[in-house]
């Protein structure tokens, strides 16, 4: 064996070596110094080389008996059979195995090898793991939550753990449990309050029924701040739930896969429920509204809690304190250029909720860096704690790191892997800690260290068969019940608004009204009166050319409330759909006579009149839509648009780069900049780079299937000179032509594509 090089890896180091033959191994996993569980189910080996070809693979692996125990592949891993694990590692219990790996050449020719050291703890990790499976990138979840399901299960799974929660059309989120197990806490959204929060009893068939709700926002209500419920923590007794309320979020997505959001408080204090009086309270000493008080944990013993603190902060662009995910535009100041925040943490008595002085967390506060996410080792010895260079979750830097529960000096754990440590749990028993990181994929994974008596870690190991291929594994939390103490969690608390919330959503965020009618359908399933559904169902008929049951729809709002404003502007965009556009535009004059500040009204009329290229008439109710809603991305686009027909380029431009502002993936005001700079035949007022970002961007978000937004990206193409790409932009669009069967649009393109075909003929020249 060849035991050469080695690279830092989790504290450890994997081996690579190299001979004449196919080029250097390299062990990817396990890493070296890796500890096992005793319990834990066969992992796939794997290894990479360079160049070369080998035929096959030996794999060796020795204990320190003498005794070795030989096997073959033909692949670049291995997974032993469940005799052959079971035998590895009661021979590596609590001593060193080593596994080599040697590449063999047709003949049988030994060629280039590698190896590393594993082992068998003796201590058994002793309970099951409930966490969260979530599809990425993060907006995704956003459009579709119900993609999200919950699983549960022992280490000792040889399949994916079963599914107990799944299917929820609305967004659940931070679960927690008693110390024993008999409590869960989880983050519901119900009846389109985000301060839902869900408790009940531990039982084999659970079911989440509305009995078992409460809301944050009771706390302190009657002042209209508005409260989210954010990380709240199940007390270690099941008696107490403390959250942060009065809350507001960065809570953004991101173009980043593997981190596609950006989510941390910037303001918010702590609060109580106490389970048996019913009653919210305020924690002193973590209620100052001067900072921002949040990721709270509890004590063994119920006695104290550690809690992330900063200074309070307004963002400076926030359009609506009402909404939870924020516009990349109202979070500017953190995505772009070096601001930054951080956290550090605090330690407070709880005093049955009478709180006390929270002083700063010595080891854990004042180092120049973010601290968050605490952990305390079940028999209150140890905090393990997240600690990154700003912001708080999904920090690519983030490292786990470990200090005395009173405070004192902080050590790094050699767990650690080398992208996102974060999202712990102990283990009842103190053994063991799961954390999710990112060292092997954009997808979150589950990974176990064994900590021992003096609050040092092993190399760890993945759970590999706890994380789906597209699915990131998160919030891992151990239970401290037996195997298969959860089999189904139900939500019975759904009601029609739940499903109303989740199509807008869904309309909003993924843009996709065939895929929200459904989720109308069972909202209005559920409750045949509820009026905005109907309305919005009739919307999204509309969008997708079935005007005439959306018409059916709306006419059933007006035959019992025949003053409704909102039914009365949706059928003028129903009717503008047909092309009865007078018709359209007195349907809107009836809703502004209703109600002369309805924006909808105001910007449906504006859009009518511009279609029938009534320009200086649609300038009023346009300008009033952007007055009563001066942030909204689409009143920004439609006066963009009235001034780019006025032949106002400049103006034009100014309100479709606000709109894209607001709303980066609003696909209209992306090409509104790009035809404007198509049109700047000098370039004197607008931008190339800009135009080509923009669309692009349209396309990206379209899939490259808009006709429109790949003309129009051709055309900038055009522009720049980039007569090759222009030309390759302008087949897809002719394909995307040919699937919508548009002939007109071909023939169009296909003149395009001549054009552009000889044009960079002649630059070849």
């Amino acid at each position: 064996m060849t035991d050469a090089g080695g690279s830092d890896v989790a504290g450890g180091e994997t081996a690579v070596a190299g001979l004449a033959g196919c080029g250097p191994v390299e062990i990817v996993y396990p890493w070296n110094g890796a500890v096992f569980p005793p319990e834990i189910a066969a992992p796939t080996f794997r290894w990479k080389v360079e160049g070369g070809a080998c035929d096959s693979w030996r794999i060796e692996i020795r204990f320190r008996d003498g005794r070795s125990l030989d096997a073959s592949t033909r692949e670049l891993r291995w997974t032993p059979a469940e005799r052959q694990w079971e035998t590895i590692k009661s021979r590596s219990r609590e001593s060193d195995a080593v596994v080599t790996v040697t590449g063999l050449g047709p003949s049988g020719s030994s060629f280039d090898s590698a190896g590393v050291s594993f082992r068998t703890s003796n201590d058994e990790v002793g309970a099951p793991l409930f966490y969260r499976e979530v599809n990425l990138p993060f907006i995704d979840a956003v459009k579709d939550p119900s993609r999200i399901r919950w699983r549960f299960g022992e280490i000792s799974c040889r399949q994916p753990p079963p599914v107990v929660l799944e299917k929820l059309p609305v967004c659940g989120n931070c679960h927690s449990f008693s110390a024993d197990g008999a409590v869960l806490g989880m983050d519901v959204d119900y009846a389109n309050d985000k301060g839902s929060y869900a408790i009940s009893a531990v039982a084999k068939d659970m079911v989440l029924d509305r009995g078992k709700l409460i809301s944050w926002r009771d706390y302190a209500r009657e002042d209209g701040i508005p409260t989210f419920g954010l990380l709240s923590q199940v007390s270690p007794d099941g008696r107490y739930v403390v959250s942060t309320v009065k809350d507001r979020s960065v809570f953004v997505a991101t173009g980043n896969l593997a981190f596609s959001q950006l989510f941390f408080p910037i303001k918010g204090i702590l609060a109580v429920y106490d389970r048996q009086s019913e009653q919210f309270s305020a924690l002193p000493g973590a209620d100052d509204p001067r900072f921002v008080q949040s990721n709270p944990v509890w004590s063994p013993d119920g006695k104290y809690l550690v809690f992330a603190r900063s200074e309070a902060h307004e963002l400076a662009n926030l359009r609506d304190e009402t909404r939870t995910l924020l516009s990349p535009e109202e979070c500017r100041e953190f995505l772009e250029g070096d601001e930054t925040f951080r956290f550090d943490l605090y330690r407070i008595p709880f005093n049955e909720g009478r709180g006390g002085i929270a002083q700063p967390l010595e080891g854990a506060s004042g180092n120049g860096e973010s601290n968050y996410f605490p952990r305390f080792s079940p028999d209150g010895k140890w905090i393990v704690f997240c600690r990154a260079g700003s912001f708080m979750l999904l920090q690519p830097d983030s490292r786990l790191w470990i200090v005395p529960a009173a405070g004192g000096e902080a050590r790094q754990l050699e767990c650690n892997t080398p992208r996102m440590n974060s999202w712990h749990s102990w283990s009842p028993n103190g053994k063991w800690l799961v954390f999710s990181s990112k060292a092997f994929s954009p997808y979150t994974q589950l990974f176990l260290t064994h900590i021992d008596e003096q609050g040092n870690s092993s190399v760890p190991v993945v759970l590999d068969r706890f994380a789906a291929p597209d699915r990131a594994a998160n919030i891992p939390e151990f239970v401290n019940v037996a195997p298969g103490a959860i089999g189904r969690i139900a939500a019975d608390f759904l009601d029609d608004n739940n499903y109303l919330r989740a199509a807008v959503t869904f309309v909003r965020w993924g843009r996709d009204p065939a895929g929200a009618i459904p989720l109308f359908y069972k909202s209005l399933e559920i409750n045949p009166d509820n009026i905005m559904s109907r309305l919005e169902l009739a919307t999204a008929l509309a969008d997708e050319g079935r005007t005439g049951e959306a018409r059916q729809h709306i006419d059933r709002v007006l035959d019992v409330q025949p003053q409704d404003v909102v039914a009365h502007h949706r059928l003028g965009y129903v009717l503008a759909k047909e092309g009865r556009l007078e018709e359209a535009a007195d349907q809107c004059r009836i809703a502004l006579r209703l109600d002369p500040d309805s924006y909808e009204a105001h910007l449906n009329l504006g859009r009518i009149l511009l279609a029938t290229n009534q320009l200086d008439d649609s300038a009023e109710p346009l300008g009033e839509a952007l007055r009563l809603a001066p942030k909204d991305p689409t009143a920004n686009y439609y006066w963009a648009y009235l001034m780019q027909r006025r032949d106002r380029p400049h103006e034009a431009m100014e309100y479709y780069r606000r709109a894209v502002a607001l709303d980066s993936e609003f696909v209209p005001a992306l090409l509104g900049v790009a035809s404007l700079f198509v049109a700047d035949e000098r370039g004197e007022w607008s931008d190339a780079k800009e135009a080509i970002a923009f669309a692009e961007k349209a396309c990206e978000v379209t899939k490259h299937k808009d006709i429109d937004s790949l003309r129009i990206l051709a055309g900038v193409y055009a522009v720049v000179g980039r007569f090759d790409k222009a030309a390759d932009v302008a087949r897809t669009a002719i394909e995307a032509a040919r699937a919508a069967g548009d002939r007109q649009a071909i023939e169009r393109i296909q003149g395009m594509l001549k054009l552009y075909e000889k044009l960079q003929a002649g630059k070849r020249e």
